[in-house]
């Protein structure tokens, strides 16, 4: 996944409105504390827009507010951890993976979990 920094000027343009929003396939992360910038992830690669900005890691000065259990410091072990925690969430519980193993072999299991794995890859 690739983290991605959005100006609040640029939101209508990549996200739409309420009344007519644009479905994109992130995780809206962090923020900074006036909401003039936030911190998201995607698979897929996003057209360069005005305010939008392919990081390498994380700026200083955002809140996190993808788990607030976790805090609110952000950093790039959390943006690791966050990935970790989106592939937890989607996997199928250990009893399906082996029910699925029983019934389809080894080769369907890898599939099933492949998706995950391509929908949520690591950094």
């Amino acid at each position: 996944m690739k983290l991605y920094k959005i100006e609040a000027s640029g939101w209508e343009t990549l996200f739409g409105t309420p009344e007519d929003p644009i479905e994109k396939d992130v995780i809206i992360i962090a923020r900074t504390p006036n909401d003039g910038a936030f911190l998201f992830l995607s698979k897929a690669a996003q057209d360069a827009q005005d305010g939008l900005t392919l990081l390498d890691s994380v700026p200083s000065g955002y809140i996190f507010t993808y788990c607030q259990e976790w805090g609110l410091t952000i950093d790039d072990d959390v943006v690791d951890k966050v990935i970790i925690d989106l592939r937890k969430k989607s996997y199928p519980t250990w009893q399906d993976q082996l029910d699925d193993i029983y019934h389809n072999g080894i080769d369907a299991w890898k599939a099933t979990i492949k998706v995950t794995k391509d929908k949520y890859p690591k950094i």
